[in-house]
């Protein structure tokens, strides 16, 4: 069993905890960086989101 799918198991159940995570550090991030690289943070964000938490559904409408 890879890392990644030992930290999806441990994640399972608690995505809305990953989302927030996800957010904290991004936010974090680009505090530190002064926003200079807020595009690729976004872009991070999402990334990690759809690996461990909601995916952005909770933000995200459903069509």
């Amino acid at each position: 069993m890879s890392m990644m799918d030992k930290l999806k198991q441990m994640m399972k159940g608690h995505e809305s905890h990953a989302d927030k995570g996800v957010d904290k550090s991004g936010d974090f991030v680009d505090d530190k960086t002064q926003g200079k690289y807020s595009g690729q943070v976004d872009t991070g964000q999402d990334k990690l989101k759809d690996e461990f938490g909601t995916g952005g559904r909770e933000d995200r409408p459903q069509p």
